[in-house]
C-alpha cells in the first residue's frame, strides 16, 4: 500500500513537474495554465484555512502557505455532532491536500497564500445576505450548523469556479487534474447541502430557520456575481416545495463562474474591490476585471 501511494505521488509530480511543464506554460502569452492553477490555489488556501482552523484549531503550516500571512479569525469550531465532526475532518484533510498538491505542482511558480479573513468576514456576509445586522454577530465556529453554513459559502463557489476554468486549460492533463479537484469539491458541497437540508427546519437564535438563512446566502451570491440569470440556488424551492440538492440547469448541468464573478462573491463586493474573505485581494496574474 505504501509503495502504491509513493508511485501515485511520483506520477503527480511528473504530471506537473515545475522545471518543465510550468516553465513552458509561463513562457506562453496571455493567461497560462499556471496562472489558472495559481488562481485556484488562492481559493484552496481560503478553504483550507477555514477547515484547518475549525477542525484542528490551527492555521496552515508556512510550507503550505508559501510563508503567506496568518489568517484573520482562526479558531476551533464547537462541534457537538460526532458525524459532522468526522466529515469536517475529512473535508479539512482534502482541502489541505489540494493546497499541497497545487503548490507542489507549480513549484517555484506558485504564489503565496494571500491574507484571508475567516473571522468577521463571515458576519459581514451573513449581515449582507439577511439585510440586517445580526446580534450577536454570526460566527461559523459557534456550533455544527453555523460551521456548515460557513462551508456552504465556499464549496458551491469552488465548484462553479473550477467548472468555469476547465475549458481554459491548454493542457488536457492539467484539465483532467482540475476536473478531479472539482469533483471532490462537488462531493463536499453535496454533503454540506444534505446536512443543511436535514436541519432545514431548525430555528436559529436569530429567529430564522436554517433553510431561510441558506437561501438568503445563495441569493446574495447570485446578486454579487452579476449574472443576468439566477443560477445559484439555496436548499429549498418555495415555488415547488422541493428541496434542492444540486443547483443545476434544465439539463442537470452545473453552472460556471468566471474568475471575476468568483472574486466578486469572495470579496463580498459586486464591483470587485478587494475585501471580504480576501482583505488584500488574491495573488497572481488573474485579478478582477469588469
Amino acid at each position: 500500500m505504501r509503495a502504491a501511494t509513493a508511485l501515485v505521488l511520483v506520477g503527480l509530480l511528473a504530471l506537473f513537474a515545475p522545471s518543465t511543464e510550468a516553465r513552458r506554460l509561463l513562457q506562453s502569452s496571455g493567461v497560462t495554465d499556471a496562472d489558472i492553477l495559481n488562481f485556484a490555489l488562492n481559493l484552496e488556501c481560503l478553504e483550507a484555512q477555514y477547515y484547518s482552523c475549525a477542525v484542528f484549531g490551527t492555521p496552515l503550516l508556512d510550507e503550505l502557505t508559501g510563508s503567506g500571512p496568518q489568517p484573520i479569525g482562526c479558531q476551533q469550531a464547537n462541534f457537538t455532532n460526532d458525524d459532522i465532526y468526522s466529515i469536517a475532518m475529512d473535508v479539512a484533510n482534502n482541502e489541505i491536500a489540494h493546497v499541497n498538491y497545487l503548490r507542489t505542482a507549480l513549484g517555484n511558480y506558485s504564489v503565496q497564500c494571500p491574507l484571508v479573513n475567516i473571522g468577521d468576514a463571515f458576519s459581514a456576509a451573513a449581515d449582507a445576505a439577511l439585510n440586517t445586522t445580526l446580534s450577536p454577530p454570526f460566527v461559523p465556529y459557534s456550533n455544527d450548523l453555523y460551521f456548515l453554513t460557513g462551508a456552504f459559502i465556499f464549496e458551491d463557489l469552488g465548484v462553479t469556479a473550477y467548472k468555469g476554468a476547465l475549458t481554459s486549460f491548454q493542457s488536457s492533463d492539467i484539465m483532467l487534474a482540475a476536473a478531479g479537484i472539482m469533483a471532490v469539491e462537488a462531493y463536499h458541497a453535496g454533503y454540506i447541502r444534505t446536512a443543511l437540508i436535514q436541519n432545514g427546519d431548525v430555528v436559529t437564535p436569530y429567529g430564522a430557520n436554517v433553510t431561510t438563512i441558506i437561501n438568503a446566502v445563495s441569493a446574495a451570491r447570485d446578486s454579487l456575481d452579476g449574472t443576468a440569470t439566477s443560477d445559484d440556488e439555496g436548499i429549498f424551492n418555495a415555488t415547488t416545495g422541493d428541496y434542492i440538492l444540486t443547483p443545476v440547469d434544465g439539463n442537470a448541468v452545473a453552472f460556471s463562474r468566471t474568475p471575476s464573478q468568483v472574486l466578486a462573491v469572495a470579496y463580498l463586493n459586486a464591483a470587485g474591490a478587494a475585501g471580504g474573505f480576501f482583505p488584500d485581494g488574491v495573488n497572481g496574474k488573474i485579478q478582477y476585471s469588469s
